[in-house]
């Protein structure tokens, strides 16, 4: 699903070159559920920013499902996300001015396949079926995050990216959407990647790698 070679990325600071990514080496079977962990700082936001085709690195390369990411053009590489990749963020990222219906619909609207009834659907299956008339600011940080998970699963990623996902939550509120987060993954046999600093969370996959100053330093099977 997923290979990593030699993956290394630095950033331009000061006159200097500042590496965030250090010769990173691994692959992701199909289906597989990851959790990226590391301190603050260890370069997990940054790559899963290079898994998911959203940054070039500085050399080294991703391949997804035998496509080398760093080789396609920025408009490959967004049709890619658009067609495999669904996306779970901290802040939610859902569009204001959208209902919860149209939110969920806009990565089929993006491909030119609009289908309410199958955000309807969606809403349904994540307890949001009579709140898709709704404005995001009519609804709590949970209910949203629910809406950004419907809008994940839409249209059947092979792999789902999932930036701190109960972040911006409380535990009780984040215990819930990790519960339905990985009952959807099982669901739809997805593979699963997130970041999380969440000690818990990170023990229901059924893997963890962990980063350290921008190098894996432990690629461990849970107990999950």
């Amino acid at each position: 699903m997923l290979i990593v070679r030699d993956l290394e990325k630095s950033y331009r600071s000061g006159g200097q070159q500042l590496a965030v990514l250090r010769n990173v080496n691994f692959r992701i079977d199909a289906g597989e559920t990851v959790a990226i962990v590391g301190h603050s700082g260890s370069g997990k936001t940054t790559l899963l920013g290079l898994l998911a085709g959203l940054d070039r690195p500085t050399s080294g390369a991703v391949e997804l499902e035998g496509t080398d990411l760093g080789a396609l053009s920025e408009d490959g590489r967004a049709r890619l996300r658009r067609e495999r990749i669904g996306f779970v963020f901290q802040a939610f990222q859902l569009i204001p001015t959208l209902t919860a219906r149209e939110n969920v619909e806009v990565p089929l609207e993006l491909r030119g396949t609009p289908d309410p009834a199958r955000a309807r659907e969606l809403l349904a299956r994540v307890g949001l079926g009579d709140r898709g008339h709704h404005y995001p600011a009519q609804l709590s940080g949970g209910e949203q995050q629910r809406v950004a998970i419907a809008r994940a699963f839409i249209h059947g990623p092979t792999v789902l990216f999932a930036d701190e996902p109960t972040g911006n939550l409380d535990r009780t509120t984040g215990g819930r959407i990790v519960e339905l987060l990985f009952e959807l993954n099982r669901e739809q046999g997805t593979t699963l990647v997130l970041v999380t600093h969440d000690p818990d969370l990170a023990t229901r996959a059924g893997r963890v790698i962990r980063l350290e100053d921008g190098a894996v330093v432990g690629d461990d099977r849970s107990a999950a």
